[in-house]
């Protein structure tokens, strides 16, 4: 079965949950951030000094990490819908004081309650 890849339509309907993401994370709102990732056993976040597999251990993970500097500037985005149900993401970003530059990756489904993060990976460069 071929899969429309950038239907313009997904990605309209897509993109409002992406930014909220990005929106919650500097925030630190972890209702959102709960609100958005998959709640099941299966979802995986790798982080840039943690392995968090399932719902509950990404939760865990949010609750206890410091609210500080958490701010950031995206410098390239890049997003593939593929089906009317699935959306990859991938962004670089960096943080205030530091010239490392940060990667983050995203498998997002939509699900019968909205579009949620099933796989994360966070990662800086050296």
């Amino acid at each position: 079965m071929e899969k429309t890849i950038n239907d313009a339509a997904v990605l309209a309907d897509f993109h409002p949950h992406f930014d909220a993401y990005e929106r919650a994370l500097v925030c630190n709102d972890i209702a959102e951030l709960d609100r958005l990732f998959w709640n099941a056993g299966e979802t995986v976040r790798y982080g840039a000094g943690e392995n968090l597999y399932g719902y509950a251990a990404i939760r865990e993970f949010r609750m206890a990490r410091s609210p500080v500097n958490l701010d950031r500037t995206v410098i390239r985005k890049a997003v593939t819908s593929v089906g009317d149900d699935v959306a990859v993401t991938h962004i670089e970003f960096t943080r205030a004081g530091s010239d490392r530059i940060g990667r983050q990756s995203q498998t997002w489904v939509k699900f019968h309650e909205g579009w949620r993060v099933i796989s994360a990976h966070v990662s800086v460069m050296a």
